[in-house]
């Protein structure tokens, strides 16, 4: 039964050329007052005013029932796309919360054995089953408040059996949620405890091992490393990502969360993104507004941590990078499943206007996975990934915070919820 959502306060198109939106363009959210939308199976056929959609032939042909919605004084947009999580975890890591409280920071924490360490035990005596829970649930919660597509990344295992039994979850899970999971290996999360002395070993392993079974088994899209002093250095690191292309997957990186990072020597791996970037310096931005590779932010982390300084988001964007937004959802530095307390520290602490902060967490979001010709805007063809809020203007996603306005959700086409 095709679906027809009428009358939107605020049609969202987010309407491009499946590009990453740069600068000035990502205040132009492609705006329709009284906005429709015709949904059939899991594809957008049709987004105009009320007026046009109603006007369009599937509608005239009237072959089966129709499903309309009334969307009056509420927004509806692309579904939030959630670019960076962490979400194969199972328990919260509250004694990290409580040292940090009491004035510990990322790196005392670590080498005091909290820190990403600290979830290894959950997840290594966990079944598949038992951590595919937790992915699932968090993949709700997320859904939950506007969240359509997740790039989700194992991490906390730190060896082959763990790791690949985390991506085992992570697939489980996405067969049970109808929206569109892209699962990454994050073997080079950290060295693993057990070869602290010998990092190079760990090394091997996640070059010789983990990268060819998960791409053997096709259990990942993306290999991911945690790029930074205290984790894999820039050598390291190249290695680990020159063997992910050699298996044919897709590349990305924490860099710059901690200190600076000459990503030059990374973009030759076609990075489809670079995560944190806290530290990046003039050099990088300059050479990254001439590159295809997103720069996605994560604001929630530097929130959580405590931290007085954000990503720089104005010097990103003024400069002309393409910049993401993500959730960074995870156990240690940022357990916050809702993008839009993402929409809202962007704005407070990284002074970006909710117009682009809408984008970055939706169509540069999907450049960020390479997924946008099918995902990040409301047009005809692409996935029927949609968010509708119960507020009559956009500039409230970022507004309010603490608070869910979510009225409904579809995945895929597939109606998730509507809140009445």
């Amino acid at each position: 039964m095709p679906t027809l959502l009428t009358h939107a306060a605020q049609l969202l198109t987010l309407r491009g050329n499946d590009a990453p939106h740069r600068g000035p363009q990502m205040s132009d959210l492609g705006i329709i007052p009284d906005g429709a939308v015709l949904i059939d199976g899991n594809r957008i056929v049709a987004v105009g005013s009320t007026d046009e959609v109603a006007d369009h032939e599937v509608l005239r042909a009237k072959r089966e029932p129709l499903d309309e919605i009334d969307c009056s004084g509420k927004i509806v947009l692309p579904g939030f796309v959630d670019s960076h999580t962490h979400p194969a975890f199972t328990t919260p890591r509250l004694i990290d919360f409580e040292k940090r409280i009491a004035g510990a920071n990322y790196e005392e924490i670590a080498e005091a054995g909290g820190g990403i360490r600290a979830s290894l035990r959950g997840v290594r005596e966990s079944s598949t089953p038992e951590l595919a829970s937790h992915v699932l649930r968090a993949l709700d919660e997320m859904a939950a408040h506007g969240t359509t597509t997740v790039e989700a990344k194992s991490g906390y295992g730190l060896s082959l059996e763990a790791e690949i039994k985390s991506l085992e979850a992570i697939a489980h899970a996405s067969q049970l949620w109808p929206g569109t999971v892209v699962p990454t290996l994050l073997g080079a999360h950290v060295v693993a405890p057990e070869f602290r002395d010998n990092p190079e070993e760990y090394v091997r392993i996640v070059c010789d091992d983990m990268i060819p079974t998960a791409a053997q088994r096709k259990l990942a899209a993306y290999v991911d490393v945690f790029c930074e002093r205290g984790a894999f250095s820039m050598e390291q690191s190249q290695r680990i990502l020159r063997t992910a292309v050699r298996y044919g997957l897709g590349v990305r990186a924490h860099v710059c969360q901690l200190t600076p990072a000459q990503l030059s020597s990374l973009l030759d791996f076609d990075p489809a993104s670079f995560d944190h970037m806290d530290f990046v310096t003039d050099d990088d931005v300059t050479t990254l507004a001439k590159a295809p590779t997103v720069a996605t932010l994560l604001p929630a982390a530097n929130y959580f941590l405590g931290l007085t300084s954000f990503p720089p988001a104005r010097k990103l964007i003024d400069a002309g990078v393409a910049v993401a937004l993500a959730t960074d959802y995870n156990p240690g530095t940022a357990p916050a499943p809702s993008m839009l307390f993402v929409l809202s520290a962007a704005c407070t602490h990284m002074k970006m206007s909710p117009a682009e902060a809408i984008t970055a967490a939706t169509c540069n979001g999907a450049c960020a996975l390479r997924l946008q010709s099918r995902k990040g805007s409301l047009e005809a063809g692409k996935d029927a990934d949609i968010a509708i809020f119960d507020v009559p203007d956009y500039r409230e996603l970022a507004y309010w915070f603490g608070v869910n306005r979510c009225w409904g959700t579809w995945l895929n086409g597939k109606q998730l919820a509507i809140s009445k």
